[in-house]
Formats: C-alpha cells, sequence, structure tokens
C-alpha cells in the first residue's frame, strides 16, 4: 500500500432545505445514524472505510456537544409522524461519548416525545468498552446493540485490530458475553472479507453455535481504492486486496444459505436472506435499503450537525445541509435528497434493467457501482457477478417456502421437504443455472499482506494520537 490518499474537499454546507427550501416528498419518517464521535474509534480495523472520514473535519474535537444533541432529537421527532421513532448511534465508536451521553440522550427523549410515542435506541459497537454499568444501562432502557465480531478468532483478529495490531477477539467477546449476561437485545454484524470469506461454514457456525446470536447481518467489505492502491473511497475505481471478491461473496452467501435452509429457518435469522424473501414475496420493501429500488430515508449525522444523504455518503458532494441551520423534516424532504433516493433506480445500466433477478437486487449500492458491463456501460455493481449466483441458487427454496406461507404452513416445513428428497429440485434447477450461463464461484486468490495491520490514519492528528494509543498499549 502507498501512502498517498485521494483527498477530500472541505464540507460546504447547502441552502436551507438542501436545495432552495422546496420540498419534493413528504416521507412520513427517517432513519438517520447518528456518529457522536464522528470517524474517531478506538481500534484500527485495516479495512474500515470511515476512519478516512476524520480528514473531513480536521482539527476538530470530534464530540457531539449538548447543543447539537439536543436540536438533533427535537428536530428528528418533530420529523416523524409515525408513533415510533428510532434513534441509532454509530461510529466511529460511539461507546467513546461515555454513559453521561447516554443518559442524557434518553432525558431527552422522555422531554420531547409526543403522547404516544415510543423510541427503538440503537447503537452499533465493536464491545470492547462495554462494562457491566454499561449493560445494565442498555438492558434498563431496552437498546438494541449491534456488535461486530468478524468469526472465530484467527479470522476476527486477521483485521479486526487496534491501534497497536493487536488482535481484539477476546475483547470483543467479553463485552458480548456482558451483554448476554444482563440480556441486552443484541445481533451480530459481520463484515466479510478476503480472508473470512473463504469460510462460510466456519464463520456461520460459530456466531451460531459459540457466540448463540439468532440474528446476523453479513456485510461485504468492498474498499475503493485509486490505481496506486490507496484508500480513494467515493473516487476509487478499484477494490483493495481486503475486498471480498465478487464470486468469493457469492460463494459465501449461497454455502450459509444451504446450511440454514437445511437446519435453522425460523431460529436464526440472517438479514439478507429475510430481505430476499421479501423481495420474492413482492412486498414493498426488503428491509435492507441496498436491495430496494429507490433510497433516501437513510442518512447519516456528524457530531457537529451535518447531515449527508446517506452513512455511506458522508462526502462533501452529498452534503445536505447542517441541522443548525434547517430541520430534518426540510433536509430529508427537498428536492436534493429525494434526487439522491431516486438515483439509485434512474442511474442502473440496461444491462442490470435487464437482469432476470433485478427484482432481488435492484443493483444493490449505489456506492459499489465502479465498474463497467459487458457492453461497456458504467454502472454495474462490484458484487454484481457474486449476487447472481445467490440469488439463481435460492429461488427454488424462497419459491417453496412461499408457497407454504400461501397455503397456511410455517415456513419451517421447507426443512422437512428438502430432507425427504426436495433437494433435488433445487440441484436440478442449480444445473439449469449453470447451462444458461450463470458463473461459478472461484477462489479469492491470494492473501492480502494487510492481514493484521491497522488502518494507518489519514491525518496528522490521527497519527500522534495512535502513537500515543500504542504507547499506552505497549
Amino acid at each position: 500500500m502507498t501512502d498517498s490518499r485521494t483527498p477530500l474537499p472541505t464540507p460546504t454546507v447547502r441552502p436551507s432545505g438542501g436545495d432552495g427550501g422546496e420540498r419534493a416528498w413528504s416521507p412520513p419518517s427517517v432513519h438517520v445514524l447518528a456518529k457522536p464521535t464522528g470517524a474517531i474509534c478506538n481500534l484500527g480495523c485495516s479495512y474500515c472505510f470511515f476512519l478516512d472520514k476524520e480528514q473531513l473535519y480536521e482539527g476538530d474535537t470530534f464530540r457531539m456537544s449538548d447543543e447539537v444533541l439536543d436540536t438533533y432529537l427535537r428536530s428528528l421527532i418533530d420529523q416523524h409522524r409515525t408513533p415510533q421513532v428510532t434513534v441509532a448511534w454509530q461510529g466511529g465508536e460511539p461507546t467513546l461519548m461515555g454513559l453521561d451521553f447516554f443518559r442524557k440522550v434518553v432525558a431527552l427523549e422522555d422531554r420531547y416525545r409526543r403522547p404516544g410515542m415510543t423510541f427503538l435506541n440503537t447503537i452499533q459497537t465493536n464491545g470492547t468498552l462495554l462494562d457491566d454499568e454499561w449493560c445494565a444501562f442498555l438492558a434498563e432502557h431496552e437498546y438494541l446493540v449491534g456488535i461486530s465480531i468478524d468469526g472465530p478468532r484467527e479470522l476476527h483478529d486477521a483485521f479486526r485490530v487496534n491501534k497497536a495490531g493487536r488482535g481484539t477477539f477476546d475483547q470483543v467477546m467479553r463485552g458480548l458475553r456482558l451483554l448476554q449476561k444482563h440480556r441486552v437485545e443484541h445481533n451480530v454484524l459481520t463484515t466479510v472479507n478476503r480472508v473470512n470469506g473463504d469460510h462460510p461454514l466456519e464463520v456461520y457456525r460459530f456466531l451460531r453455535d459459540e457466540v448463540g446470536t439468532a440474528w446476523m447481518q453479513f456485510i461485504p467489505v468492498v474498499e475503493r481504492v485509486d490505481e496506486h492502491g490507496a484508500p480513494a473511497d467515493l473516487r476509487g475505481l478499484h477494490a483493495s486486496s481486503r475486498s471480498v471478491g465478487p464470486e468469493q461473496f457469492g460463494t459465501f452467501l449461497t454455502t450459509v444459505f444451504d446450511e440454514w435452509v437445511q437446519h435453522d429457518v425460523g431460529r436464526v435469522f440472517v438479514q439478507t436472506f429475510e430481505a430476499a424473501a421479501r423481495n420474492w414475496a413482492g412486498l414493498g420493501s426488503s428491509g435492507m435499503c441496498v436491495f430496494d429500488e429507490t433510497c433516501g430515508l437513510g442518512m447519516a449525522l456528524e457530531h457537529n450537525g451535518d447531515l449527508y444523504s446517506c452513512d455511506h455518503f458522508v462526502d462533501p458532494e452529498y452534503l445536505v445541509g447542517n441541522i443548525g441551520e434547517t430541520s430534518i423534516d426540510d433536509l430529508v424532504s427537498s428536492r436534493r435528497q429525494h434526487a439522491f433516493g431516486q438515483d439509485e433506480r434512474d442511474s442502473l445500466p440496461a444491462y442490470c434493467r435487464e437482469c432476470d433477478v433485478r427484482f432481488a437486487c435492484h443493483g444493490e449500492c449505489p456506492k459499489n457501482r465502479f465498474l463497467t458491463t459487458p457492453d461497456g456501460e458504467p454502472g454495474l455493481n462490484y458484487l454484481c457477478a457474486g449476487f447472481k449466483d445467490f440469488f439463481h441458487h435460492v429461488d427454488v427454496p424462497m419459491k417453496i417456502m412461499l408457497g407454504l406461507m400461501r397455503r397456511g404452513h410455517p415456513a419451517t416445513d421447507v426443512m422437512e421437504i428438502l430432507a425427504r428428497g426436495g433437494q433435488q429440485l433445487v440441484d436440478d434447477w442449480n444445473q439449469e443455472t449453470a447451462r444458461r450461463g450463470a458463473r461459478p464461484g472461484s477462489g479469492p486468490g491470494p492473501e492480502p499482506p494487510e492481514v493484521g495491520i491497522p488502518r494507518r490514519p489519514v491525518t496528522e492528528r490521527g497519527r500522534r494520537a495512535t502513537g500515543a494509543r500504542a504507547a499506552e498499549q505497549g
């Protein structure tokens, strides 16, 4: 890897309403991922795209002030015309704010709630700073906690390291066990990268049998880099060596799906499979914005009140405004944000529009659309080959489960059907898919050289902080 970086321009706040104040739509609710510490984190995970966002606010304290917190919660509640409001915290690492910050959160929710309004509080964490006091608070206020773990020790520690380059598996597992001890509702987020992507059953069975989770998210690592291999985020036209391969990710999903559909339907919930089932059923939304036809209702809030179009588009080009100057309702309803959401559909190349599994994928997230189609048209998703393999593979089991439910039977009956010979239906269909030209899975290539190495800091402030933390950690 080279030390060069593709710099980001300085953020510029857009006019009121994001584009002059005109409203293009009036959504009854919006999901905001708030980042109270910005990109600041106590770990140095090699593949974390968000650590580079520190350069957007060079010299900042990277802590959400009480004033911004108050403005945010009031504006979020005012925007909602639904009885439940989701208040979601992410990072960086949000627990760096300390418990007193989150005590203020629940106090402000009580102050500003309207009659009949309830709150779903969520937090995504690496789990390393959790203790009994934290977990007692999370349990008392019924937080839903997402905890990040990438599989058993050797797979987790490949990239999820601290600032000194040491693996974090033990600290994460300690935090996870504390959540379980205090009966805090939680799910597991696993990033699938070039290393653990080769071990789908090992990862899945570890999460199911050893971690004991009933809800899993598998998030593909797609780290965009420039021609020199330096992180370039939305401006990169290549994938790093840490990124999961397209076919590798498809094979990962299909392998896990086969284990799940034969043994775990109804007792383990995998987000991607749930979203696929909703799209096969023709429901209005998959529950995952990346598999919906349009988006625009999942925004990201920085620590200083800057509101961006999406968590994956925290970039000056997609800065919609600042909540200290314009309400969340006006910003999400703006023509600018509406156009961003519609562009997920409108920017699809013809190759995608004509695809037989478009209904399941819809081109996936625009942040990953940096390849060209076989016809030379830009906008093909980097993960296209893998998703095609996966969606073709699950077609028959999905139809079996939907048929069962439409006849009043539980979807879990699919396991018995497959055990009694129904698997032959799936095998026959997969052979037919192969004859139609679907690409089979392929190996990922050599292990990337960055295994076990923390991500290098982008700014001078980050380099000083990393040096201090490394000295503290020995």
